[in-house]
């Protein structure tokens, strides 16, 4: 199966950070390294196979994602591990570089493809809600010493943790009440659910940036790449070819506005159909990572449940076309807060200075 594995790397704490010509050359250094190799080994020699990556560089590091084929998730994480340490250490500029994070992040449609892959007995059954029953029940519980018992309680423990960055929104929201007649969820299940669209919202961000990359790399429009993206792959089909680097970068935009207002109160609700798109995608994280930890009980279903509900906008009086990505951007009212570059036209960039 082919997983993607998200490579962060940073340099040296202390180190100032990369301004654009040690990005360029940071990226450089490590396409020269992938271009090198010839042969992927996972754990116990066995060889894996690399089958695409994408490389991008900020102030703070670079990030790359790589498209691994191999048995296994943690044979993925394992070679991809092995490989980046390996280019690190044989060129010289990075050879004190670290690496902050190393992991499989499955989207939906992965996630699925890989439950659809799975045979045997002990395989999960492919309808969540079967699966979020199963949670719940404890019918096909992990032993309490296996190392996915402990991934799965550390992972509660830290998107409890995180819930309240989810500042504009109280547990209420997810259906949790401190009135016991009123109360839908527990808090536990509301705060796991909070602080999985929390961490959803790096998912998000990352992929985003990630898919802008591949298509400035492989363009210029997603229908007319080779290349695999995360968030882009899953807008409409039908409409790739306006999905430009200019779309994604509006796109990219659209999502960091929506994601800071989602952390200040107060949040209204999406001002316009490309928050909307971002905000489904961004619940769809959320869902898969509790699913993916053994977390995904009814009560955190639920509560995920409830928030999109509460997210659902007023209908507004024209909407945009929804086969019109232009009009994605464009707000639902005259005091909508969408983000000026994200709702001006194309045309509407270029302006020429008075001499």
């Amino acid at each position: 199966m082919t997983y993607v594995v998200t490579v962060a790397m940073a340099p040296p704490q202390g180190a100032p950070e990369l301004d654009a010509l040690r990005r360029e050359g940071v990226v450089f250094l490590l396409r020269k390294g992938f271009d090198s190799l010839e042969a992927v080994e996972g754990p116990d020699g066995m060889e894996v196979d690399l089958l695409d990556d994408v490389i991008a560089a900020h102030a703070g590091g670079a990030l790359l994602k790589l498209f691994v084929d191999a048995p296994a998730l943690e044979f993925a994480e394992d070679a991809a591990r092995e490989v980046v340490t390996e280019l690190m250490e044989r060129t010289e500029p990075l050879a004190d570089w670290r690496l902050t994070r190393c992991a499989v992040e499955l989207n939906s449609e992965l996630l699925q493809e890989s439950l659809d892959a799975a045979d045997g007995p002990d395989a999960p059954p492919s309808d969540p809600a079967e699966r979020a029953r199963r949670h719940a029940a404890g019918t096909t519980p992990a032993p309490p010493d296996s190392p996915g018992h402990s991934e799965s309680q550390a992972m509660r423990t830290r998107l409890r943790e995180l819930a309240p960055t989810l500042s504009a929104f109280t547990l209420e929201a997810f259906g949790h009440h401190e009135s016991v007649a009123e109360c839908e969820v527990g808090k536990e299940a509301a705060e796991i659910a909070a602080g999985a669209v929390v961490y959803a919202i790096d998912l998000l961000v990352d992929e985003l940036f990630t898919d802008l990359a591949a298509l400035e790399d492989d363009g210029p429009t997603v229908a007319r790449s080779n290349a695999t993206f995360m968030i882009l792959d899953d807008l409409p089909p039908h409409l790739t070819d306006a999905y430009t680097v200019l779309f994604t970068r509006r796109l990219t935009v659209t999502a960091i506005t929506l994601t800071g207002r989602l952390t200040r109160p107060p949040f209204d609700h999406p001002t316009c159909l490309a928050e909307e798109l971002l905000l489904k995608s961004l619940l769809n994280q959320a869902e898969v990572t509790a699913d993916l930890y053994s977390l995904l009980t009814d009560e955190v279903a639920q509560a995920l449940e409830t928030f999109a509900t509460t997210l659902h906008p007023p209908t507004p009086p024209q909407p945009p076309t929804p086969d019109d990505p232009d009009t994605w951007f464009t707000p639902y009212t005259p005091v909508s807060p969408v983000h000026p570059y994200a709702a001006n036209e194309d045309e509407e960039r270029v302006v020429e200075l008075p001499e």
